[in-house]
């Protein structure tokens, strides 16, 4: 039996106060797969990911996620496939550390929490700093912010993420870093949002949008 694809969204619209943002807006993506979301400042490309997530119901098409249906019934189950990082991550405020360790105090990540020992091995993949595990999320740059979400992010081992600008705020040696560490994760399925056509040159595929369609 054919393996349904990680991500299939349908003759997706959506209107936003009156605006059409989205107008009959398919994609698929295979496991595995890496794909780029591209196209100008309000085409839509940030609400695709926020229907994915089911943030934003359309007002027409469908989203499935692992070969199921998200419904306001499934949302909840199917988010744990998914780990997604803004382009302006809320990290909220605290001590990195204990930021990274928030989301294994739920009961859906509790068996995962081993994984915070890969911390440090991500933060030097990301040239981030170790030191800064005991810095005030406050006292981060923005680029430093971004990664930090990336790594956490990374340790709850997601099948499927959704990566909106995360390589925006940091400078041409660090976004090699991050570029070359999100190409060896093989097994993970990808959607990125960027600006730039050139900014995941590993994606399998890239999707021109233009006022909400492809």
């Amino acid at each position: 039996m054919d393996r349904p694809d990680a991500l299939e969204v349908s003759g997706l619209t959506v209107q936003l106060a009156g605006q059409a943002v989205l107008e009959d807006f398919s994609l698929s993506l295979e496991a595995g797969r890496k794909a780029l979301l591209t196209g100008p400042s309000g085409c839509g490309k940030s609400t695709v990911l926020r229907c994915l997530l089911g943030f934003v119901v359309p007002q027409a098409g469908a989203v499935h996620i692992a070969g199921q249906t998200l419904t306001a019934d499934t949302v909840w189950r199917l988010r744990r496939h998914i780990a997604y990082v803004a382009q302006e991550p809320d990290l909220g405020a605290g001590i990195v550390r204990d930021i990274l360790e928030r989301p294994f105090h739920y009961h859906a990540n509790t068996a995962l929490r081993g994984n915070l020992a890969r911390a440090p091995e991500l933060f030097d993949a990301f040239a981030l700093a170790r030191s800064l595990l005991d810095k005030e999320i406050g006292d981060l740059s923005g680029g430093e912010k971004q990664r930090v979400a990336l790594v956490s992010a990374l340790l709850l081992d997601r099948d499927i993420f959704l990566l909106d600008e995360v390589t925006s705020a940091l400078d041409p040696a660090s976004k090699r870093k991050v570029i070359d560490h999100l190409r060896s994760r093989t097994e993970a399925t990808m959607l990125f949002v960027a600006h730039d056509a050139e900014s995941f040159p590993f994606a399998d595929s890239v999707i021109e949008m233009q006022g909400g369609t492809t």
